[in-house]
């Protein structure tokens, strides 16, 4: 690293065009390269932003020396062989959620960044909305009191032609983690094991690619050394619901529900009866003065309701950002490491595989978190 900045290569530029700005605009970072297959895309995006280098292929992003660190935003079914040889390579990695899609390529991750010595984090935007940064804030100058349960749900309707071929008949579960993580994230604790059901079917010709029929899939997660259980729900096709990644936070004190539909405010409980709607503060003032702009909604992918929910995932962006290139600076693991990553993805795994069986717990393979 050049005079402690960090040297950034992004990989995967539709939604990974939201990030160049961000790291361009850090204090601490600099983009050096970036990766995409698209020829236009990528000559448009190198031009927007006066990027030195752009590749084709990742093989060759990874293999540039004056790289320090990449951002992979690449399709699910592409993260674990890209994070793999991004570490392999020597990289200080981030990625898209979920970290991988089998709970043998998670722990293979978790070792593969012991092994080399580098930062990890998987960027997960539910974490770092101002939404969960403000509920966090409650729970860390006790306003919350003690937390009893917890609940998130992600649903989202994607039936309509334009995804990527492999999210139609995609399981719920399998990729859970935005619906998951802010309950871990504030009970701070990982999953020990989970019981799941399906609930309704969708059509024939989306249930036969992964063999799994289920409309909704709905988990009860038992939180390893605690009192804590926490209840998801997911659903991703044939299921009428307004987008929400949403999360519900039960204390002794106060607690938090999401708001039912999007921009009527959440509610806040408190004593025996009271309640009240609430309006989120943005979180910008704990980030560096340069990047505080994109938490307030510059996004360049609009195309998906998650990206512009809340101003780009809720004006996570640059949080994420910061916190990548303040691991890797201060050489300490990043808040979602690979093996808090591993428990958030197995989780949804291991209730995916619960589902399939009736509803059987399943336990998850441990991670020295």
């Amino acid at each position: 690293m050049a005079e402690n900045t960090v040297r950034v290569g992004i990989a995967g530029l539709g939604f990974g065009s939201n990030f160049v700005e961000i790291f361009r605009t850090h204090p601490r970072s600099e983009i050096r390269a970036i990766c995409d297959t698209d020829q236009q895309l990528l000559d448009n995006i190198q031009k927007k932003y006066h990027v030195p280098y752009a590749y084709n292929r990742f093989s060759d992003l990874v293999a540039d020396r004056q790289i320090d660190a990449v951002l992979i935003m690449s399709p699910v079914t592409k993260h674990y062989e890209m994070v793999k040889a991004s570490l392999s390579a020597g990289k200080h990695t981030a990625c898209a959620v979920p970290m991988a899609e089998t709970k043998e390529e998670c722990l293979d991750l978790v070792n593969q960044r012991r092994n080399s010595g580098k930062a990890y984090m998987m960027f997960e935007t539910a974490v770092y909305t101002r939404t969960c940064l403000h509920v966090k804030n409650l729970r860390d100058t006790g306003q919350l009191g003690k937390i009893q349960f917890l609940r998130g749900s992600h649903q989202q309707n994607m039936s309509m032609p334009g995804w990527p071929s492999y999210w139609y008949g995609y399981p719920p579960m399998l990729y859970a983690t935005h619906a998951l993580s802010p309950l871990l994230a504030l009970a701070r604790k990982p999953v020990a094991e989970v019981v799941c059901y399906g609930s309704g079917t969708i059509r024939e010709e989306y249930a036969k690619i992964y063999g799994s029929p289920f409309a909704i899939e709905s988990a009860l997660m038992k939180l390893d050394d605690s009192d804590l259980a926490c209840e998801v729900t997911r659903s991703l096709f044939d299921t009428i619901r307004q987008y929400r990644e949403s999360f519900d936070v039960y204390a002794d004190k106060l607690s938090f529900e999401w708001e039912q539909i999007a921009g009527e405010g959440p509610v806040l409980f408190s004593g025996l009866e009271e309640a009240c709607r609430i309006e989120i503060p943005d979180y910008a003032h704990v980030l560096p003065e340069e990047i505080r702009i994109f938490t307030g909604g510059q996004v360049n992918d609009e195309s998906h309701a998650s990206s512009v929910q809340g101003g780009g995932h809720g004006g996570s962006y640059p949080h994420m950002v910061h916190e990548f290139i303040s691991a890797i600076l201060e050489e300490r693991p990043s808040e979602i490491d690979a093996d808090v990553a591993a428990n958030w993805t197995m989780a949804g795994i291991c209730a995916h595989e619960s589902a399939l069986q009736g509803g059987v717990t399943v336990e998850l393979p441990k991670t020295r978190l």
